[in-house]
């Protein structure tokens, strides 16, 4: 593989940037395109100042999109990959705050999600639609370039990436909890550098020592992504993700909020649907599922088929990188090849790779069970799939994928104790049976099947 390729000019996916951004995004547009910028401005329910924005009044975002001048012209002469992700990530947050306010609106007064606009204004659309056919990405609100990793600042410019440390560009709740909810996840992104930079060492290694100082980087940064993403407890309180979820909602595969899909005015006639914002759309498991080899253990349904589809919905560049690393790993796989060799050390780093991917989904899952199955009874993702089913679909092929690397792990491998690695590899597989019996029953608690993990010693937040 050649890990000098994968680029935009945006997004450069190598051991320097990992999968954040190799500039940092534009704060605010250029003065020609003013009348986007006071909209982006405006429009969270808190503003900056701490008064009410234009989604904190029904009927207020249609007024000032109805008042948006039609910059299509404008965005057609673009070329800068740094301005045109601005202008898309612009875009995508206008267009998810006009469609969703109905459904935001309504929720505020039912408590269900009411329905959206199924059509979006050509002064909206042409323009929107360009500039995501300039950067060959769905006009639609998207996890690179608009709502996380293409949306941060940072608050003091010599700091770090830790979250505390990171204010949004666009926001629309505009309150504490949805700063600290999307810039967690470019928060765990700081750790990606060290990821490639392991998989690449991993890769490019002629000898054994290589092999086994790669992996253990690989470990050791899915290791600080995990810790970081634990902070979510603290950085997004559960009971006010609702604040701000509906306007991260796709298209596709929420026909109670969509209908049909969603007219472009003035492109075509078409319905089209798009899956929503989402985690899922991150980088860091997808390549570690890769490069382990769970992704030879994904179950073969229909949810795995959601999984494969959200791989569109990512940069052409990074897209590549995941193509060209599966290719690579089918030629090359990681287990088969440490086991032939009797790398026990490898073999260590490699289930500790694993243990790692089981934790960030058990924890993802723990994640749903409280910011949305306690939340709302809403069955669907902001992506479209099903809540109850879909992370326990890909914890089965990571507990699968445990299973076989634990099988060749060679008999005499110094430092590995098999008898603790099975009690903890049973307490997982016996926490998902019964956390799925309980779900498979018409009414459920998700406080039950949130507390079951305490039973079992995996919480997440102690």
């Amino acid at each position: 593989m050649d890990f000098s390729s994968y680029t935009d000019g945006f997004f450069e996916v190598n051991a320097k940037n990992g999968f954040l951004p190799k500039v940092a995004p534009l704060q605010k547009l250029p003065a020609t395109y003013t009348a986007l910028q006071e909209v982006i401005d405006e429009m969270p329910i808190v503003k900056d100042d701490g008064t009410p924005g234009l989604l904190a009044t029904e009927g207020k975002i249609e007024t000032a999109v109805d008042q948006l001048p039609n910059y299509l012209a404008e965005v057609s002469k673009e070329t800068d990959p740094v301005l045109l992700q601005a202008l898309y990530r612009t875009y995508a947050f206008i267009t998810s705050a006009y469609t969703l306010a109905p459904a935001h609106f309504t929720f505020l007064k039912t408590g269900k999600y009411g329905k959206a606009y199924n059509r979006l204004p050509a002064q909206v659309a042409q323009p929107f639609v360009a500039v995501s056919e300039k950067m060959e990405v769905f006009p639609w609100l998207d996890y690179h370039y608009a709502y996380s990793l293409g949306n941060y600042n940072k608050i003091d410019p010599q700091g770090g990436f830790n979250w505390e440390n990171l204010g949004m560009c666009a926001k629309f709740s505009g309150m504490p909890d949805e700063r600290g909810f999307i810039m967690l996840h470019v928060d765990i992104n700081q750790h990606s550098p060290k990821l490639i930079g392991g998989i690449e060492k991993t890769l490019q290694a002629d000898n054994t020592d290589g092999i086994a100082e790669g992996l253990a980087q690989v470990h050791e940064a899915a290791k600080a992504a995990n810790e970081r993403r634990k902070l979510m407890w603290e950085a997004s309180r559960w009971k006010h993700y609702n604040d701000f979820r509906v306007f991260i909602m796709g298209i596709k595969g929420n026909d109670d909020i969509f209908g049909e899909g969603l007219v472009y005015e003035g492109v075509s006639e078409e319905h089209r649907q798009y899956r929503g914002q989402t985690g899922a759309q991150d980088n860091i498991i997808p390549t570690l599922d890769i490069f382990s080899g769970i992704i030879s253990f994904y179950p073969e349904n229909e949810l795995t088929q959601y999984l494969l589809d959200l791989r569109q919905y990512r940069p052409v560049c990074i897209q590549r990188f995941l193509e060209d690393l599966r290719q690579y790993m089918i030629k090359n796989p990681l287990i088969e090849n440490l086991a032939a060799a009797g790398h026990s050390a490898g073999m260590i780093s490699l289930l500790g790779i694993l243990d790692e991917v089981y934790a960030f989904r058990n924890g993802h899952w723990q994640f749903v069970q409280k910011y949305i199955m306690a939340n709302t009874v809403y069955p669907k993702a902001t992506g479209g799939t099903p809540i109850i089913s879909w992370i326990p679909n890909q914890l089965k092929a990571v507990l699968a994928t445990m299973k076989h690397g634990f099988a060749n792990m060679p008999a005499d491998a110094p430092g590995f104790d098999r008898e603790a690695w099975l009690d903890a590899y049973n307490r997982k597989e016996q926490l998902l049976d019964k956390q799925l019996r309980v779900l498979h029953g018409e009414a459920y608690n998700p406080d039950e099947v949130f507390e079951m993990n305490a039973q079992f010693g995996l919480e997440d937040n102690k």
